[in-house]
């Protein structure tokens, strides 16, 4: 058999890691992936498994560039997307936990309220008591009240 020169621009023609990671980014925006589902959301991740590598090894050391990229399309890109029912699930559970929490604290303030309230209650009653019981004590007064209606009374 002779013996060929390999010719560059040949169809097996072997591309780069970098060139395979682009190439599975563009797909994965495209929502075009050959190897993840359809719909697979854009993640640094994702381009890996998608580019048919490990997640690790698509490291921001080798590819600054391109991590780049994907964390500026994945921000962009987040702030126009909607959030996933998960997304709304857990911020629906935290909204509940904090009401149930700030339930719990305004039943605590509203007993603390109840209690001084109470408190102060009796004390009124224990001061009207005194008030009578000095009352008591005092002489009779010659005081004549006047009926502001006119009708005088001697």
């Amino acid at each position: 058999m002779p013996y060929e020169k390999h010719n560059s621009t040949s169809p097996t023609k072997r591309i780069s890691a970098g060139e395979q990671y682009r190439a599975a980014f563009e797909r994965l925006k495209n929502n075009i992936p050959v190897r993840l589902p359809m719909g697979t959301s854009v993640s640094q991740n994702n381009v890996a498994r998608e580019a048919g590598s490990d997640p690790s090894a698509l490291k921001k050391t080798r590819f600054p560039l391109l991590i780049a990229e994907i964390q500026k399309y994945i921000e962009s890109y987040t702030q126009k997307s909607s959030p996933s029912e998960r997304q709304v699930n857990l911020l629906a559970r935290q909204k509940n936990r904090g009401l149930r929490e700030r339930l719990e604290e305004i039943k605590k303030q509203r007993d603390h309220l109840a209690s001084l309230l109470s408190e102060a209650d009796t004390t009124i009653l224990e001061l009207y008591d005194r008030i009578a019981e000095l009352e008591r004590q005092l002489p009779p007064s010659t005081v004549l009240f006047i009926d502001p209606r006119g009708n005088k009374r001697l």
